[in-house]
């Protein structure tokens, strides 16, 4: 089950999250999201745990805790939606004057 944790404090790193989590099962991937162009954490991440029963039970004892002086959100993450990403346009199109 991948689980999404948010209101993470910037500090956080996928070790801290890796090991806040395997106290509950295995972890197969812990990662902090990070903006590519500041190099910077987003402020969320993402943890994998192959056993559902395992995740419920981090979810259940992590959603509000706190690390690193933050209170986590932690839930199931949705699929990831599928389609264009948004993107700046060229744009054009107008009814100039030529």
């Amino acid at each position: 089950m991948q689980l999404y944790v948010g209101n993470l404090a910037y500090a956080v790193t996928g070790d801290d999250l890796n090991e806040a989590f395997s106290k509950f099962g295995e972890v197969t991937k812990a990662s902090v999201i990070m903006d590519r162009e500041t190099g910077r954490s987003k402020g969320f991440g993402f943890v994998e745990m192959p056993k559902n029963s395992e995740a419920d039970a981090a979810i259940k004892a992590l959603n509000g805790s706190e690390i690193k002086g933050r209170a986590m959100k932690v839930n199931q993450a949705e699929p990831k939606k599928e389609g264009p990403r948004g993107g700046g346009g060229g744009g054009g199109g107008g009814r100039g004057r030529y």
